[in-house]
């Protein structure tokens, strides 16, 4: 499982960052969500990787 953070504002990126910050069920600084590791989602965090704080968490 993966705890993805956001630590940065989604203010003046691109819609397509905002978009996946949603996604992720993101969008305010200081929300968390728990994942389930996949390809998807990697490729997710690769898009925003300037906005999130990823750690690796025990189920």
């Amino acid at each position: 499982m993966i705890k993805v953070t956001q630590i940065r504002s989604s203010i003046g990126t691109k819609d397509e960052h905002k978009g996946t910050l949603r996604a992720l069920g993101l969008g305010k600084i200081g929300r968390s969500r728990t994942h389930k590791q996949t390809p998807e989602l990697a490729g997710r965090l690769r898009k925003v990787a300037h906005l999130v704080k990823v750690e690796e968490v025990s189920e």
